[in-house]
């Protein structure tokens, strides 16, 4: 009967034991494996949000459609301009006052901007690679997700704006992962978090292009 005391106590010992290494170690693989998957999802969301910022320079407004955003990449060219500040007679002002503009006169300032050539959208947003053609794609294994995509207008202030926003759920992005500190992930609301239940970059109900996670997934670059 000793013997089965004694056994019974270390079985609940190594059982006591194993959740303290659980309870320590648990978030600490969880954070570590959050970290790296957010990562991963954030570089195709900045690099979404680079596709609609050029988008909407060129057309005047953001679009829902990957399928247009990436036909628009693979096609524009950004102008290269350069501007050059230069003055020209007012003839008007001139005119009306008897002045001869060669021995003085009024003259216009103006701003002459001059185009030198263009770039591709894709050389020059993406270096030439062809990443963007993928960038809808929630990149993590084991998952076929795409990013959602929308876009529209926003009227504020007797003023309308064009916005978008893309987002994945933190349910796709942490899949398989423990539930319970998933579902703490889910209610994060902190300066150092991914603040709510998506990652996404852009906002529908608010002009903002930028994206909701903390300062150090970004890099001095971006």
């Amino acid at each position: 009967m000793k013997l089965i005391i004694q056994l019974v106590l270390w079985i609940v010992i190594i059982f006591l034991g194993y959740q303290l290494y659980s309870s320590v170690v648990g978030p600490v693989k969880f954070n570590d494996e959050k970290e790296a998957r957010y990562a991963k999802v954030i570089k195709n969301l900045k690099d979404i949000r680079v596709g609609e910022l050029a988008y909407q320079e060129v057309t005047g407004n953001f679009t829902g459609s990957f399928d247009s955003l990436v036909r628009f990449i693979d096609t524009a060219k950004f102008a290269n301009t350069i501007r050059r500040d230069t003055s020209i007679i007012d003839v008007a002002k001139n005119k009306a006052f008897g002045l001869d503009p060669q021995t003085g006169g009024y003259y216009l300032e103006k701003s002459i901007i001059d185009t030198l050539g263009f770039t591709p959208v894709r050389d020059s947003l993406y270096n030439g690679t062809d990443r963007y053609k993928t960038m809808m794609n929630v990149p993590l294994e084991n998952t076929d997700a795409k990013f959602e995509l929308k876009a529209g207008k926003l009227q504020k202030n007797d003023a309308s704006y064009s916005v978008f926003e893309a987002r994945v759920s933190k349910e796709v992005v942490l899949s398989g992962l423990n539930k319970d500190l998933l579902f703490q992930e889910k209610q994060a609301i902190s300066v150092d978090a991914v603040n709510g239940e998506y990652i996404k970059v852009g906002a529908m109900d608010d002009v903002n292009t930028t994206g909701n996670w903390p300062k150090f997934y970004d890099s001095p670059n971006d």
